[in-house]
């Protein structure tokens, strides 16, 4: 059996898909076709930013997977003293917020955020040291 020659054009597009793999990846999604991509690609080129942004969803992608291990360096150098400090402080303004708005519903009038203090319920963000 004789193989048959693919046209010069499909021959440089068959490259250039190996170059773009991601472009595979489009038509095993369903998102484009073999055909619409070539006409693509013939009419655009093999320049236009249209090839970028498959490029660039790779690259979304590595730093994506690059900000975990960030977090959780984060998370391992956190003090739970300081923690514990800013916890009771975000309580405390939480707190004051609440009697604001209570006051100006009408709930408790005439008492002010400083006697909320002696008067507070216990802390429900309260950590204790085993």
């Amino acid at each position: 059996m004789e193989k048959k020659q693919l046209h010069p054009s499909v021959q440089r597009f068959k490259e250039f898909v190996k170059e773009h793999p991601e472009m595979v990846m489009e038509v095993r999604k369903g998102k484009a076709t073999w055909q619409e991509l070539f006409e693509e690609w013939y009419l655009l080129g093999e320049e236009d930013s249209r090839w970028n942004e498959t490029k660039g969803t790779k690259e979304k992608e590595q730093d994506k997977k690059e900000w975990i291990p960030q977090i959780m360096n984060a998370v391992k150098n956190v003090d739970p003293n300081q923690l514990q400090g800013h916890i009771t402080n975000l309580s405390q303004a939480l707190g004051a917020i609440q009697g604001i708005i209570l006051q100006f519903q009408g709930g408790k009038q005439g008492q002010t955020t400083s006697n909320n203090t002696t008067n507070q319920a216990p802390n429900p963000f309260q950590f204790r040291k085993d």
